[in-house]
């Protein structure tokens, strides 16, 4: 047995409790690849988890921490085909990518397409998975027009490409800041805030809305715009969506999680961003030693795409 470098959780509470630890490490298995790790993507699952919101029980902890990464394999164990040690890859779902090295299941790795630096290549596929659940859970295609809350981050920059192209118009909230860098993915801003139905409904119909955020404004304002709320769907709002019927999505309490959507959309979602149709914003790297200002970055609300950490 060998050690890596991984950053943990040791408690449940704030960022504070994140540590850059040496753990064991087991060479990899029956169906399993060794990683050397070169980026890992910063997710809101991440802190989520740490912060008491999915429970605290004591025995997770240490908690290993990061769900995406891209490195190139080390080595790989019995049983895997069409992976060797020295290529480049992408690996989604395997908790742990905060580290030096990472065990993966074969399945889970994927080629990273040489036209995508490490850094963008850690920032997408499951913020991309989520996107698609999301547009498939409202069935958003050509001719819709969707509303977005929250498309500034990184599903939300995601998901509007991947609505435009379905060929539905995107509406997008975010502050003024954000709005020159949603208009280049063609979607039409509008600034969150009093008056956001008013300025939404100013432009016209909305047929399905997204909600990344989890505010009352944006379940509010989906709800009087959109007349299905089989056609909305939340992936913060976990409690508005129990009590006012419309979806929850992802890993929240009483939400469809979705697990064959996503697993199913990363195959299209390489492709996509590997040909350039599909753009990966990378908004700031930090060191692996430096996970806790990544997350408290990252709890502000203000990044621009993803969040990166470089071992």
């Amino acid at each position: 047995m060998t050690t890596t470098h991984a950053v943990v959780a040791t408690a449940y509470g704030a960022s504070d409790v994140l540590e850059l630890r040496e753990v064991p490490l087991d060479g990899p298995g029956e169906g399993q690849v060794l990683v050397d790790v070169k980026a890992a993507g910063v997710n809101p699952i991440d802190w989520k988890l740490y912060s008491g919101a999915f429970g605290t029980d004591p025995d997770n902890l240490p908690m290993r921490l990061g769900l995406e990464i891209s490195g190139t394999v080390a080595a790989v164990g019995p049983g895997v085909d069409g992976l060797k040690p020295g290529d480049d890859v992408i690996a989604a779902g395997q908790i742990g990518g905060y580290a030096d090295q990472i065990i993966a299941a074969a399945d889970e790795v994927f080629k990273k397409p040489a036209s995508l630096s490490f850094d963008e290549a850690a920032g997408f596929l499951l913020t991309g998975q989520t996107a698609v659940h999301l547009l498939e859970a409202t069935n958003v295609t050509e001719g819709d027009t969707v509303l977005i809350h929250g498309a500034a981050g990184g599903v939300g920059l995601l998901a509007t490409q991947l609505a435009k192209a379905r060929g539905a118009t995107v509406i997008a909230t975010a502050s003024a800041a954000r709005h020159d860098q949603l208009r280049g993915y063609g979607a039409i801003p509008v600034e969150y805030g009093p008056g956001l139905q008013e300025r939404v409904s100013a432009i016209g119909p909305v047929d399905a809305a997204l909600d990344l955020v989890g505010t009352d404004e944006a379940a509010d304002v989906s709800l009087a715009l959109v007349a299905d709320k089989d056609r909305i769907a939340t992936i913060a709002g976990f409690g508005r969506a129990a009590s006012d019927g419309f979806k929850a999505l992802g890993g929240g309490p009483g939400a469809d999680p979705g697990t064959e959507v996503r697993r199913a959309a990363r195959p299209e979602l390489i492709r996509l961003a590997g040909n350039g149709e599909l753009k990966v914003t990378v908004d700031r790297t930090y060191p692996l030693a430096e996970a806790r200002q990544a997350h408290e970055y990252g709890q502000t609300g203000h990044a621009r795409g993803k969040i990166i950490l470089q071992p």
